[in-house]
């Protein structure tokens, strides 16, 4: 399949040719249907075309993860959802996956081995880092800009993955000035824990504006996560201080697009 020029191949049509992709990309629930969120899994196949890696993805095939119904109490549904997803992992013989969600990546990695699962497991940012110290992807030529980076709960203090996404965003030229609350004393955007299906509770402020305050604080022009769930988030809390145009909330991905002009 091409669309908008990026060769996105599905597993069910290259696995029939009798050829087996090094990586399954999950590109999850955001990545398939959040209008914003395409935007970013488009610059992520952008990178993986850029750099020839061998993937593909599920398509229609793909389902939820199950993750925000276990959050929110229903076993019963995501235990459904993730037999029914490693059987189709099982039938393609996925040993690698790639997943730009860290919610995804989570649930993936540290549940679904409890269900039979035994893929490997990897969040987007983990091997960008990998490839640009291995000198696949370059690096930027110039100085670019400022930012901040909001690290997500479920990248950061749930699989310690800290250093990966700054490492990817100094080599694409950034200076990166932390917020008062970061690494593993970041707080959360407000979405996580199926939260963001759910309406809010009292309270005198919302997260997602208090956590937006701590972001403007840096005075940076760029506020910089990598997941779905914050980057919607965030982009309200920039709404909400009517700064959507002088502020944009990125993900690491089109960060990289954006450097290298891929």
């Amino acid at each position: 399949m091409n669309a908008s020029n990026i060769i996105v191949p599905i597993m069910s049509e290259v696995y029939a040719k009798g050829h087996k992709p090094e990586y399954l990309y999950w590109v999850g629930c955001a990545g398939a249907y959040d209008f914003r969120y395409k935007k970013v899994a488009r610059a992520f196949v952008k990178i993986l075309n850029y750099l020839n890696i061998d993937f593909a993805v599920l398509g229609t095939e793909e389902t939820c993860t199950g993750d925000p119904a276990r959050r929110a109490g229903n076993e019963l549904l995501y235990q459904m959802q993730a037999m029914q997803n490693i059987e189709t992992f099982k039938r393609y013989e996925v040993k690698k996956i790639i997943t730009t969600c860290p919610h995804c990546f989570n649930i993936l990695k540290n549940e679904y081995p409890d269900l039979g699962s035994n893929c490997e497991v990897y969040h987007y940012t983990e091997l960008i880092q990998l490839w640009i110290n291995e000198k696949k992807l370059p690096t930027a030529q110039n100085h670019q800009s400022f930012c901040t980076y909001h690290d997500p709960c479920y990248l950061g203090r749930a699989n310690r993955i800290y250093e990966q996404p700054r490492t990817i965003l100094r080599a694409m030229g950034y200076d990166i000035r932390e917020m008062s609350r970061n690494k593993s004393f970041a707080l959360c955007c407000g979405a996580g824990g199926a939260q963001f299906f759910k309406e809010s509770e009292p309270g005198n402020k919302e997260i997602y504006v208090m956590r937006t305050e701590q972001a403007l604080e840096t005075h940076t022009k760029n506020i910089v996560t990598s997941c779905p769930f914050c980057i919607t988030m965030l982009s309200d809390g920039i709404k909400s201080f009517n700064m959507e145009e002088e502020i944009k909330v990125k993900d690491i991905a089109e960060i990289i697009v954006e450097t290298l002009g891929i």
